[in-house]
């Protein structure tokens, strides 16, 4: 998916590109109104009603548009109030909050400092003054980050809290679009497949996939938006300077670092780090020594802990965890492991290789042809 950006009656496609009058694409947004502009825009995220489930909602003085593949919807426009009782009418931004970063699936609109938080399952509205960010007159979702716009600069800030963290604003031609003599990512080149090496990668129970590279994180499950690496530290503030494996059990994710440390984190909106951690390795899953990859395979309660040639078995469902099985490995120098339904892959550098399940991949003494990294991890074949 392309991101949209809107000015007067204009939207361009992506980041880079000539505009188009939105007129053009939206060709209904001109009939009542003769303007030809919007107030305010966002894609729902409503997965439980696929009526409206991914559809674009245009807000313009006192009206809603709901289009769908470019095309408006029967019914529309209504009045705010009709889809969206208690938010006001001459909008300034919105922007979707998926219930895994929010509390529930929700959509925040803007209007000058309040923030207009609506519930979607239950229609509700909360009502909340973030007098510490700017006036927004757009606001975006992109790859679990929320941003407000004014003017040229954007402010990076917290769907939940509106808290800000980091160095704001910033100037959006850095960053959001291809401007000359603009861009904080210019001379990046894509790195080959064959070159792409990493730390870590797991899926978590809401559906939500990441890989870990030295300090940087990738979440993998919204392609569509794209693929940007971010610092570890942004979602998972007390884990700095990278990761040696990471797992995912239950509603946690555990972490474990350069020196044996182990740290959980809950799941929800935000990640938390459970009180109490980090924890030594031998405290937290009975081994020792570096961790070189770790995965679990939904919905056993065994973690799969790789140590150079060895694949050691822990029962996280046991207390105390106790190493059940430590067998041998058909193959060394494992970066990282994942599990899915579609069976277990081990990577190094350049390549992965690929078992049907935990028992094929406990009994091999031969390992499988190495496969190579695909194109989907944002790398060049």
């Amino acid at each position: 998916g392309k991101i949209h950006f809107f000015k007067g009656g204009y939207v361009w496609k992506g980041y880079e590109g000539d505009a188009q009058l939105a007129t053009n694409i939206f060709k209904e947004l001109d009939d009542i109104h003769g303007i030809g502009h919007v107030d305010a825009a966002f894609r729902m995220h409503n997965p439980v009603n696929s009526k409206d489930h991914d559809h674009i909602y245009f807000f313009l003085d006192d009206k809603v548009f709901s289009y769908f593949n470019g095309s408006l919807e029967e019914g529309y426009p209504k009045t705010i109030q009709e889809d969206f009782p208690g938010v006001p009418s001459h909008l300034q931004a919105a922007v979707e909050c998926p219930k895994t970063e929010c509390k529930a699936d929700s959509v925040l609109f803007f209007k000058g400092q309040d923030v207009f938080m609506f519930d979607i399952p239950t229609k509700t509205v909360k009502t909340k003054s973030w007098n510490h960010l700017p006036t927004c007159n757009s606001a975006l979702r992109w790859l679990e980050h929320y941003y407000c716009f004014h003017g040229h600069n954007f402010t990076r800030f917290h769907p939940v809290t509106g808290e800000v963290s980091g160095n704001y604003p910033k100037d959006a031609r850095n960053f959001f679009m291809r401007c000359d003599n603009f861009g904080h990512g210019r001379g990046y080149t894509v790195p080959k497949c064959s070159d792409v090496k990493f730390d870590a990668i797991t899926t978590d129970n809401t559906g939500k996939s990441y890989f870990f590279a030295g300090p940087m994180y990738v979440r993998l499950d919204n392609a569509r938006d794209g693929l940007h690496a971010f610092p570890i530290v942004r979602s998972w503030k007390e884990v700095a300077n990278g990761v040696d494996a990471v797992f995912s059990y239950t509603d946690k994710m555990y972490m474990i670092k350069v020196g044996q440390s182990v740290y959980i984190y809950k799941g929800g909106a935000h990640y938390t780090l459970i009180d109490g951690y980090p924890k030594t390795l031998k405290e937290e899953l009975s081994i020792e020594g570096h961790v070189d990859a770790a995965f679990v395979c939904p919905p056993e309660d065994t973690v799969y802990l790789i140590q150079g040639r060895s694949l050691k078995t822990v029962d996280l469902s046991a207390t105390p965890r106790v190493v059940i099985r430590d067998l041998p490995l058909p193959l060394s120098n494992i970066d990282a492991a994942h599990c899915s339904p579609n069976g277990i892959k081990l990577y190094q550098r350049g390549v992965y290789y690929h078992y049907e399940s935990p028992m094929i991949l406990a009994t091999s003494r031969i390992a499988p042809r190495p496969l190579k990294i695909p194109a989907q991890f944002g790398c060049e074949e």
